[in-house]
This record gives C-alpha cells, structure tokens and sequence, in this order.
C-alpha cells in the first residue's frame, strides 16, 4: 500500500511525459448548486489530430491512425469562468467494428486521484472485452492538474520537492522521524500554498466531472458511457449524481464509499486501512488451505506476525538477492504486492526466505540510513533543476475528504490505530490525515451528495471480496448510495478486477453494450486461485 500508489498502474503506464497549454475560453458556467447544461449543441466540438510519437509506446505503427489527440480547454472555475482556462489533454482509439455497430464514445479513468488516463486508450484491451472495442471509441484523458493536461506543482525545482519530501517518513516511530515528518507535511502545504495556485482550490471531484460533463458533449454524446477504476469511481459516482439525465452507462470497478469519504476522511482512511488488514488475513488463511502450494503455509499468520514483529525490532534483514529489507519496506512491499493477485505466490516465497532467514540466526544487514537516501545533498552540480512532476494527488484528496484531526494529534491516532491494525495502521494513519491537516484550502468547493439521484440506466458496481485499498463493504455501501445501482461481486484478490476475471469482463461488457445489468446478488468466480500454477 502507498499513499500516494495508482490504482492500475499496468493500464496507466503509457502515460506519458507532462506538458502544460493553455487555451481560450470554452464554455460557461453556472451556480455550484445547477451545473453548467453542456450540450453536443452547444460545446464547442474536441479537434482530433495525429498523436505525438511519444504518446504510442508499443502501438505498432500499422495501428497509430487508429489513435487521434487534442487538447480542450475547460474553465479554471465554472462558477467565474472569467478567469480564464486551463487545458485537458484527451487520446481517442476509434471503435474497431464494423461500419454502422459504433454506439458512442467511452470514457475511461484509471484512478489515483493523479492517475493519467491519457494513455489508457492504448491499453483498453487488458480492461475491455473486443466487443465492446468494437462499438466504442475509447477516449482517455489527464484530469485537471495531471499529466499532459495543465500541472499542478507545488514546487519550482526538484532540489525543493527532493528537500522537503527527504522529511517525511512514510511510517515514522521515533520522536525524530515524527518531528521531521511533521515538519515536512507543514513545509509541503506551504510550498503547494505558494506554487500551486490558482489551480490548487479548484482540483475538486466536482470541477473534474463537470469537466467530463463538457469533455462528452464536445465528443458529440448526449449521455455518458464510462469506466472508472478506485478513485475513478467517485468521480463516475460523482457524475451520475450531479448530472442522472446525462448517464447512460456507468461501471465502477474498486468502489469508494463516496458519502464517507466525503464527509469523514479520517474514519474512511481508517476503513481503508482496516481493508488491507482483511486482504492479507485472507491471503495467509488461503496459504494455509492449500498447503505446499503456498511456499509460507503452515501456520502462516502466526508466523507472519512473529517475522513481522522481528524486523520492526530487530531489523532490518537482507536477502539473498541483497535486498535490505526494513520495517518500512516489509510494510510497503506487501501492501504493493496485495494490490496485485499474481504478486501474491512471489509474496509467499519472499516471506518464506524471509522467515528462514530469520530463524536461521543471520546476522542482520544494517541498512543505510533513510535521511542518507532522501535527503538533498548541500552541495548540487546543477542547482534549480526544474520541477516536473505533479501534486494533484494530495490537491484532490485534500478538498474532496474532510480532516478535522489536528497535526500535532497524529502521533497518538497512529499509535491507537497500531494497535488494532498491527501492519497498516501506522502507514495509514500517516497519509492523508497527516497531509491534509494543515492544507492551505479552509473552505473547499467539494460535492458530499445527496448521492441517491436516480439515473435511467443502473450504475453496475463491481467489488471484490479482497481488495485491499476499496475493500468490499465501501462497493456495497457504493450500490446502496446511489439512487440507482447493481453490485456484481466477485470472489477475487487484488485492486479492481476488469480484465482478471471473465465472468466481470463479460457481465460488464453486456452492461455497456446492451444496458443489461448482472442478476442482483450474483458472484463472480475467480478464474483461478492465486496459488495455482501460471
């Protein structure tokens, strides 16, 4: 697990380099409470062109006239869009059927918040069954703040973010790394405070559906067709509830709970953390069921919780492959690797070589320390090296879930949290609470419901029974906000589950193809076990 990770970095790895544009003007806006009626009548038509050369990575060249590119312009502000512009970058695949099968455009989000869904496009055939290629162009775009689209930076230069970042600790346990850490989070919310506008206010949910609101009817739909992944799915949640007239099919494939989240970011990142504590339990009890298939089986979870409490002790312990693995790696790397099913056989094996290492007596690598890593160096070869990246994903949690625990209090919620969640808490109650509590936004222009408009078409909600960062209750607690919605559960490990199971992949491609949704209650069996042979 990491704060900061994307929720489908296999489909998202083809976005590509950031780039910044403006543009003019292009639509108008209306109040906070009546959001803007773009229509395919009145937005002003998306111009596709050729893509740059370095946005196809892998497409054979046969296939780039399949793929177009363009750059939209959306207000900075739908409620003032007087003050200007800011720039959305957009990638189309045209539908591969034949003449006259096309239903419309499909537009597609990875997650994050901060994931770029430009490139997705490129790789809508891991997520999305030929047919539905067929009927749809598939159109991916960098949300606000993001990638290819106009940035968000809280910083001038790489030496800042590397100096201010090099104080956070992710799990930090003495008083040193706490204060460091502290340090750094306040440093960090004063350097967004300072670079980041006027963009940082207006990174909201809300403003990015309003955008996908406009981004469909300059694509020429009267109703929208979407897939969203994790966080894509408030936004997907978020639009079927500010414009239900203008849905026509919504799949949300990792629910969040969108009223919690909206309303109490400290208890929805507690449930969060609480989910990766459900996925691994039920990834040791599986080790176990199956026996020597599983490399760690035989009394998994009490041996994992000794080797658990060995390293945060007495580590850290290096492996054979000179891995050196800390307390804060060991936490990390399981959250990483439970995010992924196929990680979790080689999960097994590294914590089996783990174990014997550490019954067998070795001695243990000391590792080099963490300010040594992270820290800038005093002295740099190339001073002012410019800042490239982007901030969106704190930007966006920030306004979207409410925090009301201050900094200095941290410390104590981290340590009640440890208690009840003996390899999570900690981490998570490190993240956004800690990021968030001093964020330089007091009133945020965030939508918290009412979620339960009804839409014509059913929302279909696909959750797993073991995803650890949307655990399953968040996508039944999903189905029941929404005012109208179907859950299709699926007895599955991992994050998300389009494109790793067969019976979601077909359900959800009726779904989008015919309006069909999933008979209420069913579940989805996986394809096969995480322990059975490749």
């Amino acid at each position: 697990m990491t704060a900061r990770s994307m929720a489908r970095a296999a489909v998202v790895a083809t976005a590509l380099a950031t780039a910044a544009v403006t543009a003019p003007v292009a639509a108008s806006a209306a109040s906070a409470a009546s959001p803007p009626a773009a229509t395919a009548a009145t937005a002003a038509p998306v111009v596709w062109k050729d893509c740059p050369a370095d946005a196809l990575p892998g497409v054979p060249p046969a296939d780039h006239s399949r793929y177009g590119c363009a750059d939209y312009a959306v207000p900075l502000d739908y409620d003032n869009p007087r003050r200007g512009t800011i720039n959305i970058a957009l990638m189309r695949r045209v539908a591969s059927g034949a003449a006259g099968s096309r239903i419309g455009s499909l537009f597609v989000n990875p997650g994050g918040p901060g994931g770029p869904g430009f490139g997705m496009p490129t790789a809508a055939d891991r997520f999305l069954r030929p047919e539905v290629l067929d009927r749809f162009d598939v159109v991916g775009f960098d949300p606000r703040g993001i990638g290819r689209s106009t940035p968000l930076r809280c910083f001038a230069t790489a030496e800042d973010a590397a100096a201010v970042r090099g104080k956070i600790h992710e799990i930090p346990r003495t008083a040193g790394d706490i204060a460091a850490t502290i340090e750094g989070d306040r440093e960090y919310a004063r350097f967004c405070d300072r670079f980041a506008r006027p963009l940082l206010p207006e990174m909201s949910t809300k403003a990015v559906a309003r955008d996908l609101d406009l981004l469909r009817a300059a694509v020429g739909d009267q109703r929208l067709t979407y897939v969203g992944f994790s966080y894509g799915t408030l936004l997907g949640a978020t639009y079927s509830a500010l414009f239900p007239d203008r849905t026509r099919a919504i799949v949300l494939d990792g629910s969040v709970d969108p009223a919690l989240r909206t309303t109490n970011g400290v208890e929805y990142d507690r449930q969060r953390t609480e989910g990766f504590e459900v996925a691994l339990d039920a990834f040791l009890k599986e080790c176990d069921r199956v026996g020597p298939a599983c490399a760690y089986s035989g009394g998994a979870r009490a041996k994992y919780d000794a080797d658990r409490e060995y390293v945060k002790a007495h580590g850290p312990v290096t492996l054979s492959d000179g891995t050196v693995v800390t307390h804060e790696l060991f936490v990390t790397a399981i959250g990483r690797a439970l995010y992924q099913r196929d990680a979790l056989k080689h999960l097994a094996e590294l914590l089996q070589e783990l174990h014997t290492i550490i019954h067998n007596g070795q001695s243990a690598a000391r590792a080099a320390p963490r300010s040594a890593l992270t820290r800038s160096p005093l002295r740099d070869t190339h001073p002012d090296t410019p800042y490239t990246g982007d901030d969106s994903y704190a930007a966006v949690n920030c306004l979207d879930k409410p925090f009301t625990t201050p900094l200095n209090k941290v410390p104590a919620l981290a340590d009640r949290w440890d208690k009840t969640m003996p390899t999570f808490g900690r981490y998570g109650a490190w993240g956004d609470t800690a990021t968030c509590a001093e964020w330089p936004v007091p009133h945020p222009d965030r939508f918290a419901g009412p979620w339960n408009r009804p839409t014509k078409t059913p929302v279909l909600v696909v959750g797993n029974f073991y995803d650890p960062a949307t655990r399953y209750t968040f996508a039944q607690n999903m189905a029941k906000e929404l005012g109208n919605a179907t859950l299709l559960s699926t007895d599955n490990f991992g994050h998300c589950v389009l494109g790793d199971n067969s019976c979601a992949d077909r359900a959800a491609a009726d779904y989008l193809i015919t309006l069909k949704t999933p008979v209420p209650g069913q579940v989805c069996a996986p394809d096969r076990g995480i322990f059975d042979p490749a």
